[in-house]
């Protein structure tokens, strides 16, 4: 019997070895086929890549192994015993491959695309604020003020630079005139100067009325537009009270005026070609600018009727006794230089004669700037406020029409043959 025992543990054992080698062979080829793949498709791996030395497992020679990989590598898988037990196999690392150059550009690709994603996540809050209603309506009120701003600052220049041109216009053409006034015959010989050059009083005077029509313009202007908005008579009389000091302040220049030089005034040629025509002693006449401002006010009740009856012809009968004062210092200062057999001794007391009577002009110029303030402070008594406004904005528009026809009459067309009969 022990024969046969003992056979037959040697045959299990032979049948163990050759099972054990069977599926350890069919492993390893298993192992083998599956490194191969890896190393085909894992083009990015997720550990370094390193080729180890395999070490056989027990009772299977390198000539076995190599005989059955089908890439013909001789170096088997590693494996340990302990304890006559069998160890699981472990695949070995994948060998290391290198990347061709469109691998690596693919592999930066999806790198910079992961951290651009990543930095769209970050900004997202920020968009979803953007995307806010609110947001963007108080960034667009912002964006209005900052524009409304810069707008007003470009105006504001605008504003300056015009009235900066304007005073240059003003002075430009007011050396004009004086060079003109100052032009000298040319020759030889000694000339005359003709006409007089204007004193420096006059020359100031003229810019300063020149100044006084834009400014009285401009609040006519806005008198015009309350009137036509039907405001409160609060806001009118501000206004009338406005308008009513700028002629006061014109009848102190013209005061002025008289004293520095009363022929500058009395000629005119400070006013408009048109207004020239209807100058009354350096201005205008009282009375003609009632009939103007009856002709805007109606209806006017019955006290007011009666009062500007009265007005107008007190104010009438002074003009005619200013007029008959005037006109006879005129003639009297014609007889003074007109006077025969005028000794060269004698002549400078009759110069001196001429010229007090002719200070006495000036007199009378006080007297008719008198008279026209006068007449406008009655007025704006016996009107209401609303009448009285009405009535500025007469005479403003009565005066500027005048300057408006000296303008038309200097620029019409002109027949160089003269008028067809």
């Amino acid at each position: 019997m022990m024969p046969a025992s003992s056979t037959m543990s040697k045959e299990s054992a032979t049948s163990y070895d050759m099972a054990e080698f069977d599926q350890s062979a069919i492993f390893l080829y298993l192992d083998g086929h599956d490194q191969e793949q890896r190393q085909t498709l894992n083009i990015f791996p997720s550990q370094p890549m390193h080729v180890a030395e395999p070490i056989p497992a027990k009772g299977v020679s390198m000539g076995m192994v190599a005989a059955m990989l089908p890439n013909g590598n001789s170096s088997p898988p590693k494996r340990q015993d302990q304890g006559g037990q069998r160890s699981p196999a472990v695949p070995p690392p994948a060998p290391t491959v290198a990347l061709p150059n469109s691998a690596k550009e693919t592999k930066s690709s999806l790198t910079k695309k992961e951290a651009t994603s990543g930095g769209k996540g970050a900004t997202s809050g920020d968009q979803e604020r953007v995307r806010d209603p609110k947001v963007r309506t108080l960034r667009r009120l912002a964006q209005n003020r900052e524009a409304a701003r810069k707008s007003r600052l470009r105006k504001k220049a605008y504003i300056q630079q015009l009235e900066t041109s304007r005073i240059r216009l003003s002075q430009l053409e007011q050396q004009v005139h004086v060079a003109r006034v100052q032009g000298v015959f040319l020759g030889t010989g000694e000339q005359p100067s003709f006409p007089s050059a204007p004193s420096p009083a006059a020359v100031v005077f003229d810019m300063e009325y020149g100044r006084w029509v834009e400014e009285h313009s401009k609040l006519i202007f806005q008198l015009r537009a309350t009137l036509n908005e039907h405001l409160a008579d609060e806001q009118l009389q501000g206004f009338v009270n406005g308008a009513m000091a700028q002629h006061e302040e014109l009848l102190n220049l013209k005061g002025a005026m008289a004293r520095a030089d009363v022929f500058h005034l009395l000629s005119g040629v400070w006013a408009s070609p048109a207004e020239r025509c209807f100058l009354w002693l350096g201005g205008f006449r009282p009375s003609e600018v009632i009939k103007v401002m009856l002709k805007h006010v109606e209806p006017l009740s019955e006290g007011q009727i009666l009062g500007i009856y009265n007005l107008q012809q007190s104010v009438q009968e002074r003009e005619e006794a200013l007029n008959h004062s005037m006109e006879a210092t005129q003639q009297s200062i014609s007889d003074t230089i007109a006077a025969p057999d005028v000794a060269p001794a004698t002549f400078m007391g009759h110069m001196s004669l001429a010229m007090n009577k002719v200070a006495s002009m000036e007199g009378f110029v006080m007297q008719a700037d008198g008279l026209r303030q006068q007449t406008l402070h009655k007025l704006h008594h016996i009107l209401t406020t609303r009448q009285a406004a009405r009535c500025m904005v007469a005479i403003a528009d009565y005066f500027h029409r005048l300057r408006a026809l000296s303008t038309l009459w200097v620029a019409r067309p002109r027949h160089e043959d003269g008028p067809v009969l």
